[in-house]
């Protein structure tokens, strides 16, 4: 299982820094070097999320999204200093739930 939640962090931290990154170059004006590592980071995100081990592309992809919302509420937290209020944290909460469903339901 820690396996499992490292490769989601890993993943979730290409996806969110590579975007945010691009971001910072198309919208806040900053340097296209900041927009071309952006770019490796989301293709690195997508290399490292084949690095799971449950069969499926979809279940995967879909826990990872839950894993995605929880990353996110936190990477504006700390990175751009846009604190929380207690739907993000509610509504972070049900995608972590949702996750855990996804991933661990006993199935035949």
């Amino acid at each position: 299982m820690l396996v499992t939640i490292g490769i989601f962090l890993m993943a979730g931290l290409a996806e969110i820094g590579g975007g945010y990154l691009i971001w910072q170059w198309l919208r806040e004006g900053k340097s296209i070097y900041l927009g071309l590592i952006g770019g490796f980071g989301l293709v690195l995100y997508g290399i490292i999320a084949t690095f799971q081990t449950f069969p499926t592309f979809g279940r995967v992809y879909a826990a990872y999204g839950g894993v995605f919302i929880v990353l996110s509420v936190l990477w504006g937290w700390g990175i751009d200093r846009k604190t929380p209020d207690a739907f993000d944290w509610i509504g972070a909460g049900i995608c972590l739930v949702g996750v855990s469903v996804i991933l661990w339901a006993p199935r035949h």
